[in-house]
Order: C-alpha cells, then sequence, then structure tokens
C-alpha cells in the first residue's frame, strides 16, 4: 500500500499546496569561503528509512505526539519518492508551520525538502528552498556552494554555477579541485547528480573566475 492510501486511512484530510517560483530568481553572490558545517543538513529520519513498516510507524507517531515534526518531514519525504508530489508539499508546509521559522528545525525541513524538490525535477523550487535554508543559519554553511553549483547548472546557468562552484574550491582547494574525490565529499548524492556536478568542475578547470 502506498503512502496516500496509508495517509487516508488514518483520516488526514489532504489539500493541494502549488510551490510558485519566480523564474530566474536573483542569488546572492557568493562569499569568498564557506567553511561553517550545519547541524541541519542531514536527513530527517524519525524511524529508520529502510524499515519495512516506516509508514505505519510514521503515523503512529503524529498521532500519538511523538516526535510528530520529524515524522510529518520524513512522510513528504516518502510521498515524494512515489511521486506524490502534491501530498509531499503538503506535509512539508504543515511541518514548517509547527516550528519557528529561524530555527534549526525548519533549516533542517528546508534543506530536505530542496533534496526532494530537486529528485523530481523543479530544481527551481530546490534553490529557493535551500537559499531559504541558508538563510537561517549565522555563518556560510560548507553544503551550499556544491549544492548551488548543482541546482545552478541544471537550470543551465553555468556561468553562476562555476561561480558557486569556485567558492567551494576557495574553501577547501584540495578537496573539491579533483572530482575523484566527490563520493567521499558527497556520500548522500545521488551518481547522476556527483556527475553533473563534475561538469560543473570541469568548467571550472577550464576558466576558473577570478576572485572577487
Amino acid at each position: 500500500m502506498g503512502v496516500m492510501q496509508q495517509m487516508a486511512a488514518g483520516t488526514l484530510l489532504l489539500a493541494g499546496l502549488v510551490f510558485s517560483n519566480a523564474q530566474a530568481q536573483s542569488l546572492p553572490k557568493p562569499v569568498e569561503f564557506y567553511f561553517d558545517e550545519d547541524s541541519a543538513a542531514k536527513p530527517i529520519h524519525a524511524v529508520p528509512a529502510e524499515q519495512a513498516d516506516a509508514v505505519d510507524q510514521l503515523m503512529k507517531m503524529r498521532e500519538r505526539g511523538r516526535k510528530g515534526v520529524e515524522a510529518t518531514a520524513q512522510l513528504a519525504s516518502i510521498a515524494y519518492g512515489e511521486g506524490r508530489d502534491e501530498l509531499g508539499a503538503k506535509l512539508y508546509d504543515e511541518a514548517l508551520s509547527a516550528v519557528v521559522g529561524s530555527s534549526v528545525q525548519a533549516r533542517g525541513i528546508r534543506w530536505n525538502m530542496g533534496w526532494d524538490l530537486y529528485r523530481r525535477g523543479n530544481a527551481e523550487a530546490a534553490l529557493d528552498a535551500w537559499l531559504k535554508a541558508a538563510d537561517n543559519m549565522r555563518g556560510n554553511p560548507s553544503w551550499l556552494p556544491p549544492t548551488l553549483a548543482l541546482a545552478l547548472w541544471k537550470l543551465d546557468r553555468k556561468d553562476e554555477a562555476v561561480s558557486w562552484f569556485a567558492a567551494a574550491v576557495r574553501t577547501e582547494p584540495d578537496q573539491w579541485r579533483d572530482a575523484g574525490r566527490f563520493p567521499q565529499l558527497l556520500p548522500g548524492w545521488k551518481d547522476a547528480e556527483r556527475t553533473q556536478l563534475a561538469e560543473v568542475q570541469q568548467a571550472w578547470q577550464a576558466n576558473p573566475p577570478a576572485w572577487p
């Protein structure tokens, strides 16, 4: 049984939520370095993702008020993974409405939402989610340059993608100059995503932008 049917059985009232994103949204210019680790930049798993009855357990957690935000966000990700975009959007919106907008929880929800949107082919909305996640952090998160470079390259904004990748190289030149290190640096990325970032790396290598 898919997540939609299981949630219907749990008497959830579903409502559609349409993501609207301005075309070619403007981005801040990259700063010189991005050294800061971000504790929110990790998958939200209220229960192990590989657990066979994960959806059932997440539903029970919501009903009992235990880790409700985390359970809702994980259900949203499962919904996107099943191609239930409207349900996933609704659940992410519900999770965000339950937390303070500038909190670590909100940042984690937006980071995860960005990946689900990107993997459903909506790079523009993913870019928006990742920018909002970064806006809520004090400092310059290390995940931002390669992640924005990935989305921008997908959107055919290649000069901007290279500029953001250059920020990753400035921060950790020994790491990001070599695409062979991407599996180690980006273990949570899919092979196709690392391959795409390698295209950005090649474009950077061919014509590294000057700083500033």
